[in-house]
């Protein structure tokens, strides 16, 4: 009886879970396409920003290319940063002292830092999956926030 039943469900089971990844998957998409459509709009509201898309949907605009070398993952930062909205709202900003690149928490930043080289500054516009996604940073940063960071490395090592 239990192989029976088993048996029964089993699709059922398979089934459900198939559409709740689908459904997870629709959903990334449309949040994909909800915030390229504000990146662009935020772009094309500022035209002294001249964004260059990176294909994994992070936008860059190198200010200052810097002089030393470029980081890698085992590389240690030092710098400063400012971390907004796609409004202007300030939600972060402050320095960092020898921060491994690899642990940096969002794949935006890991994926951004290393465009520059050393002394070097860039501004980087994260889609949200790039960012903290669905999860709410705090009342500032809502869930699937675009968030723009401008970073100063000034030392590298």
């Amino acid at each position: 009886m239990k192989k029976i039943l088993l048996l029964l469900f089993a699709p059922l089971l398979i089934l459900l879970s198939c559409s709740k990844k689908d459904s997870q998957t629709t959903d990334s998409a449309r949040q994909a396409v909800k915030d390229e459509t504000a990146i662009k709009a935020y772009l094309a509201a500022n035209t002294s920003i001249h964004a260059t898309r990176d294909p994994s949907g992070l936008y860059y605009q190198i200010l200052k290319q810097g002089t030393g070398n470029n980081s890698t993952a085992t590389s240690l930062l030092t710098g400063n940063y400012t971390g907004k909205l796609l409004n202007d709202t300030t939600f972060a900003g402050g320095s960092f002292n020898k921060v491994l690149l690899s642990d940096l928490s969002l794949k935006g930043l890991i994926i951004g830092v290393p465009l520059i080289k050393a002394g070097g500054s860039i501004l980087l516009i994260v889609p949200s999956a790039l960012g903290y996604g669905t999860n709410p940073l705090n009342p500032n940063v809502p869930a699937n926030s675009v968030l723009m960071f401008t970073l100063d490395l000034t030392a590298l090592e």
